[in-house]
């Protein structure tokens, strides 16, 4: 899994590298439609301990992630492409390995600006994860209570994107399709992620979805990225909404080292009725890269994740 992200960093950054190394009449061509914003990260930790009274146990851990934002802007034409992989583990002497960090999260939205700042749109997304997750972490011998596409979650829908800057997007879709799959046998049984019957692999829901995303740099070398989401289903229960919410905050040490602290929240009626809290903390190395200096002639606040 490891080496898996590290090549789609290494891949995703190659091309970035591509892009700048083109010749300067066509970087004037196209950084003024396309920008890319990524964040390439590998996090360690670790703990020793001999003869300490106060108690102990070795441990190391890591984490690895990606985190592209890559847009077109031309005219009248905005298209968003956002790709967020991550994973982590610890191994703890005694108790073994433990997974901290699992996610993908795949997103498209294209939109036709019909108003200053406001575009009719549509798009697409994907969240799931890489790998099987059990009540004890990932000790395969607990109870299993997810894996890859178990759950799944597929959205496709159309409506409004509000973007009055590169910091703030907003899209509102009143007419969204959305698949919960899981395709894990040993997970389709009845009110699992909300599956009607024993066997079922799929869950459809049509409904309301709006999503935001909101950059702030809140000092040099330091920025908060808030996403939040909310889903109500017109066919079912629309009273009982999807809410989730994740934070990321980045403090920069140098060129090639910071801080990452994320904080994500989510309740989901259809898995817990209980609000889910994950929170991770890691200090390693980090490569951001800007690729969108000129973005658009009228976009603002180009700075909150320069180098």
């Amino acid at each position: 899994m490891k080496k898996t992200l590290l090549s789609a960093s290494l891949f995703l950054g190659s091309f970035a590298f591509a892009q700048e190394a083109k010749t300067d009449a066509s970087v004037a061509d196209t950084t003024k439609a396309w920008s890319i914003q990524a964040q390439n990260t590998l996090m360690l930790n670790q703990a020793a301990f001999s003869n300490w009274v106060g108690g102990g146990a070795n441990n190391i851990g890591w984490l690895a992630g990606v985190n592209y934002n890559m847009t077109y802007e031309k005219g009248k034409d905005l298209w968003e492409n956002i790709i967020i992989l991550g994973y982590g583990q610890n191994n703890t002497k005694g108790i073994g390995t433990r997974k901290t960090q699992d996610v993908i999260n795949l997103s498209t939205n294209y939109g036709r600006e019909f108003a200053k700042n406001w575009y009719i749109s549509g798009g697409a997304s994907l969240q799931t994860q890489f790998a099987a997750g059990y009540e004890d972490g990932n000790n395969p011998d607990a109870a299993k209570l997810s894996n890859f596409m178990a759950p799944g979650y597929v959205n496709v829908g159309a409506g409004v994107t509000y973007r009055p800057n590169d910091n703030f997007t907003m899209t509102l879709r009143p007419a969204n399709a959305r698949w919960t799959f899981v395709l894990d046998d040993d997970l389709q049984y009845a009110g699992t992620y909300g599956l009607k019957h024993d066997g079922d692999s799929s869950l459809f829901q049509f409904g309301f979805l709006g999503t935001a995303i909101y950059k702030v740099k809140l000092m040099d070398n330091i920025s908060l990225i808030n996403t939040g989401s909310v889903f109500s289903n017109y066919l079912e229960h629309p009273e009982r909404l999807v809410l989730s919410y994740s934070g990321v905050l980045n403090m920069k040490i140098n060129k090639f080292i910071s801080t990452n602290i994320t904080l994500d929240l989510l309740y989901d009626h259809n898995q817990i009725q209980k609000t889910q809290l994950k929170q991770t903390l890691g200090v390693g190395f980090a490569y951001n890269f800007d690729n969108g200096k000129k973005r658009s002639d009228k976009k603002e606040n180009q700075d909150w994740m320069k180098q």
